[in-house]
């Protein structure tokens, strides 16, 4: 088979909500495209399909990754934009600042969009 292209796509609840969040929130190029879904432009990649579900429900595992250079200084530059990062106990801990660190893997911090669809940050392995 000779596949052209290949991209992702998610669904949201509220397709405002979600522009605001993707655009205001996380500082993302949004833009809408010719069928009405929204497209998350991010350097390097092919843009994420973003579309509206009436009956959306959110996926129990993390729908998209974006790999940043400096974990805590992205975790606090969002955590002012009003973003709040989840807090878990057990194999993969979180700290105060809500960033899992394990030997095994990078650091990696996880969000929810206003949807619920569960999102994160990992640090560079080239950091």
């Amino acid at each position: 088979m000779d596949y052209l292209e290949a991209f992702s796509g998610f669904s949201v609840g509220d397709l405002n909500l979600a522009r605001k969040f993707y655009k205001e929130n996380l500082g993302l190029d949004v833009r809408n495209n010719s069928m009405g879904f929204l497209e998350l432009h991010i350097s390097g990649n092919r843009p994420v399909i973003v579309y509206p579900k009436s009956d959306h429900q959110p996926a129990s595992f993390t729908i998209y990754n974006f790999v940043v250079a400096d974990i805590e200084q992205t975790v606090g530059d969002l955590t002012r934009q009003g973003v709040t990062f989840e807090q878990y106990k057990g194999a993969i801990a979180t700290d105060a600042q809500g960033i899992s660190r394990s030997k095994h893997g990078p650091a990696i911090a996880w969000f929810k969009d206003p949807s619920g669809n569960i999102l994160s940050i990992i640090q560079s392995h080239t950091s």
